[in-house]
């Protein structure tokens, strides 16, 4: 799946760029656009955000299950909350960082191919007896294209928080002490970011599939998590996603 979405962008692109150049950059853009998520996550959360506000509790349960893989029928709001801010924080990384990473590496057809193995990942990449043979192989590909991206985020996350009045130093901080405390081995370094930048506690157990999932806390409770949280972390998510693209558009002059 992953080598035939390499392939198939790598062809397309070659076969518009010799019909003409602009029609080969009209396709190139658009293939670029589509591997970037973070309007389409923003939007999302905002949409839970705007459930909360109205006190609409079903509303808010069924948004969250469409960008979460966990249960939400019985969360509360401030659950709720704590999952809108967490999805946003991990997706910084698999919806803009590392997309821009291998457009940056290899240009659209490899952001593509990244997308392909992401969406393996989150389609079939779950420890549970219906996944767990077929999505290993996804989950450990994933895991590997995120290396560098996630460690990456706990950096320009940072920076992002410090630009947003919010605790850079904090940010850094917690993100670094807590950066393992995850199954994965990449998503600790976003979410313990985001949590120590606003000051919060992120993660914790959560039902999947009807299993009990027990997980750390990441961060610091310095105070109560609230709805605010949820426009600080997009925020957050497209101030570190411009930084990103500059840090990577500026190495791609480097290199020539």
């Amino acid at each position: 799946m992953v080598g035939i979405t390499w392939l198939a962008a790598a062809t397309l692109l070659r076969v518009a760029f010799y019909i003409h150049p602009l029609l080969g950059w009209i396709i190139e853009i658009w293939m670029i656009f589509t591997t970037l998520a973070g309007r389409c996550l923003g939007d999302a959360a905002r949409e839970v955000e705007r459930a909360l506000r109205r006190g609409s509790l079903e509303e808010s349960r069924k948004k969250l299950s469409w960008i979460v893989g966990r249960d939400t029928s019985t969360l509360t709001p401030p659950q709720i909350t704590r999952a809108v801010v967490e999805t946003v924080a991990e997706n910084t990384v698999d919806g803009v960082i590392a997309p821009l990473f291998f457009l940056l590496l290899g240009g659209a057809p490899l952001a593509m191919a990244y997308k392909a193995v992401n969406t393996l990942d989150s389609m079939v990449g779950y420890k549970n007896p219906k996944y767990r043979d077929i999505g290993m192989v996804s989950a450990r590909m994933d895991d590997i294209a995120n290396l560098i991206p996630a460690r990456l985020s706990w950096m320009l996350l940072s920076v992002a928080a410090g630009l947003s009045g919010m605790n850079m130093r904090r940010a850094l901080t917690l993100g670094w002490r807590d950066r393992y405390r995850h199954s994965s081995p990449n998503c600790a370094w976003s979410e313990a970011t985001v949590a120590g930048a606003l000051g919060i506690q992120l993660g914790g157990p959560n039902n999947y599939f009807g299993e009990r999932v027990e997980k750390p806390w990441m961060g610091d409770a310095l105070r109560d998590i609230e709805i605010d949280d949820i426009p600080r972390a997009i925020r957050l998510m497209m101030l570190s996603s411009l930084l990103a693209l500059l840090l990577f558009a500026a190495c791609r002059l480097l290199m020539g």
